[in-house]
């Protein structure tokens, strides 16, 4: 994530009157104010996606005077905030994403709600009765088709296991596994691919498909309970294929299986 300055109307600190102007502007902040925030935007030239078209998002400064805020944002301007800044390790966090949209769904696929008898009239999958002829409404506990996933969900309390730096070829590496190994499976991970950046290593699931965006908080709650406050200490991070049956842990290790295999003799001749 990188910190913009469109408050600061593009090129405008590229000379001294410019300069000036963006001084005054942020005295006028620190005089006026009462509340600061930072536009910031994602960047999606880091990842090999189709996506160019950066996300940016509006993010409150907490804390202090309104002076000190103002001094915060303006020492980032223009600079990349990495998840290490603002996570740490056995911290609780809060997700915030879109779920998987299934387009429209009937009650039985949508509800669960039990097939009809095979000779039904019109069809199975419904609702035999949608209420008494008295409240003449559909009420609103009752079952009906309609839009299912593409929702917007929160999940709570979600333990961060391992924060992983971008080049770090150990960051799949414990104290009980002391093989080299990077985070990216063999293979690659469905549908995404390689792991070339910095990463978080969650407990629990995320919602959403591959490439979708998620927003990451800081837990609104104050943890008192021992699942909370425990520390994590891995032991085994599993890198094995997902494609297939994953046998080996690293590339190393099925080389060493298979031996010299023809293509490798090929090549050395």
């Amino acid at each position: 994530t990188v910190v913009s300055t469109q408050s600061t109307g593009g090129q405008k600190w590229a000379d001294e009157d410019g300069k000036k102007s963006i001084d005054a502007d942020f005295d006028k902040m620190s005089k006026y104010c009462s509340v600061i925030r930072v536009l910031c935007h994602t960047q999606p030239k880091l990842f090999k996606l189709k996506e160019k078209k950066a996300n940016i998002m509006e993010i409150q400064v907490n804390g202090g005077e309104i002076a000190d805020k103002v001094a915060f944002a303006q020492a980032l301007l223009e600079k990349p905030i990495s998840v290490s800044d603002l996570f740490s390790q056995d911290e609780m966090i809060d997700v915030i994403g879109v779920t998987r949209g299934h387009g429209y769904n009937g009650v039985t696929y949508r509800w669960g709600t039990k097939k009809l008898p095979r000779k039904t009239h019109k069809g199975l999958r419904k609702v035999a009765c949608i209420g008494a002829w008295h409240p003449s409404r559909v009420c609103f506990s009752v079952p009906r088709a309609g839009q299912y996933g593409y929702h917007h969900r929160t999940e709570v309390n979600k333990k961060v296991y391992r924060i992983g730096t971008k080049g770090d070829a150990k960051s799949a590496s414990t104290p009980f596994d002391l093989t080299d190994k990077a985070i990216t499976p063999m293979g690659g991970f469905h549908h995404y691919g390689k792991i070339n950046e910095d990463f978080l290593m969650l407990k629990g699931c995320v919602m959403g498909p591959r490439k979708r965006l998620i927003t990451l908080r800081k837990s609104l709650l104050v943890h008192t309970k021992r699942v909370a406050l425990e520390k994590i200490n891995l032991k085994f991070i599993d890198t094995a294929s997902k494609w297939g049956h994953g046998r080996f842990q690293t590339d190393g290790e099925k080389r060493a299986f298979q031996g010299l295999l023809k293509k490798d003799r090929e090549a050395m001749e």
